[in-house]
């Protein structure tokens, strides 16, 4: 972990997240196995009918019927808990599964809810197209400016969904102080922090209610499943859980076990894709053919102060535009080996993509704007190859442009 980013400190009587992921979940079960037991079944059996009845009115049972739990979900939600520091956790079939059941969960029609002008796209349209039909008035606010939550405060405002660092442009939110404000009226706060983990950051630990993740990306961290997680208190668990089995997005048992297994490794594996990613927008800015680098952990992002004081570590995403414009930044898409050019982010491979190509098919002009995409916007997630191999990748790159 670079020297910079170990602002945010840990609890001191709580154990080192290199221990927690590979201990928290020690007494879910007791099979006598070392690698978990991958349970594949739908449903689980009763030995009465006093059982049958107790399963049946227990809420997250982990033994009655997978859609409402199963005992590999356990041990992820137990690790889980613990690396945010929540009281419990539930996890979904994907991270849109986790974002969009806590939205629905938490609010009703006639509520109000601010949200920030920059959010992983199908977040965004959430808020656009999907919150409006049903109701919900949402107001945008640009997530760097404080005083633009504050503002946009009403008696019927009902939660506040904010992201840091945000996607794309990893633009950084103040999560204490939109904590705060919300607090005092009683408003539920939830932060996406897929882009930082619970390595790098811990939403909780600054006031935030709900955190959830698309664990797709770094918690399972090998480009190999889907899933989500929800992070927070019993109490909210309990009512987002009641939404999340009418909707129905279930995390599969096999996906679960590959979780868990992903998770064992997520503070070796951050620590790499730290440094990595920290030398990498440092090449980066070198560069000629380069206009600008997005990154919290460099001096040059106006929020690099922000950053350092609630992030203990950057993250593995840089931002960047290529000089040329559209056709430019297509060459120089093409033109790299190492890098996949493939969606998705977080696991072990670097992947880039050409941000306003693959946004523009499904997001408006005027959305793309509100984001901050400009047509040379690159997202380069930054994986765990070698260093001086990823610089001579990006920089035969950059000779076609």
């Amino acid at each position: 972990m670079n020297k910079q980013s170990h602002h945010q400190e840990l609890p001191p009587d709580r154990l080192k997240n290199e221990t927690l992921v590979i201990h928290a979940d020690d007494e879910v079960t007791n099979d006598g196995t070392v690698a978990p037991a991958i349970y594949y079944s739908a449903t689980f059996r009763a030995q009465d009918s006093a059982e049958f009845a107790d399963m049946a009115g227990t809420p997250r049972h982990p033994r009655y019927y997978t859609r409402y739990g199963n005992p590999v979900h356990e041990r992820v939600k137990k690790v889980m808990a613990e690396l945010e520091g929540t009281e419990t956790a539930l996890v979904t079939g994907s991270g849109m599964g986790a974002i969009a059941t806590t939205i629905l969960a938490l609010v009703s029609a006639g509520d109000h809810v601010i949200a920030q002008t920059r959010h992983y796209m199908s977040t965004a349209k959430i808020m656009d197209e999907m919150l409006p039909r049903f109701g919900v008035e949402v107001t945008l606010v640009e997530q760097a400016d404080i005083t633009a939550f504050e503002a946009a405060i009403r008696p019927n405002t009902k939660l506040i969904m904010v992201e840091s660092p945000a996607n794309p442009t990893l633009v950084v939110t103040d999560l204490a102080a939109v904590a705060e404000l919300a607090r005092s009226r009683g408003i539920i706060v939830v932060a996406d922090n897929t882009f930082a983990t619970p390595i790098n950051q811990r939403p909780h630990d600054l006031g935030i209610d709900v955190v959830v993740h698309s664990a797709t990306k770094y918690l399972g961290g090998h480009h190999d499943l889907t899933a989500g997680v929800i992070c927070t208190s019993e109490e909210l668990a309990e009512r987002i859980w009641h939404t999340h089995i009418s909707i129905g997005s279930v995390l599969s048992p096999m996906d679960a076990w590959l979780l868990l297994r992903g998770l064992r490794t997520l503070p070796m594996r951050v620590e790499r894709i730290n440094a990595n990613a920290l030398a990498l927008a440092e090449f980066l800015e070198e560069q000629p053919q380069i206009e600008r680098v997005y990154y919290p952990g460099l001096a040059s992002h106006p929020q690099h102060e922000l950053a350092k004081r609630q992030m203990r570590g950057f993250g593995g995403m840089i931002a960047f535009e290529i000089k040329g414009g559209y056709d430019a930044t297509e060459r120089f898409v093409s033109a790299l080996k190492l890098s996949l050019n493939a969606v998705s982010l977080g696991g072990v491979d670097s992947l880039v993509v050409h941000t306003a190509a693959m946004w523009g098919g499904v997001m408006t002009e005027e959305q793309m704007r509100t984001a901050g995409i400009q047509p040379n916007f690159v997202r380069y997630s930054v994986g765990l190859e070698h260093i001086d191999d990823l610089k001579a990748d990006l920089l035969q790159a950059l000779q076609v442009v």
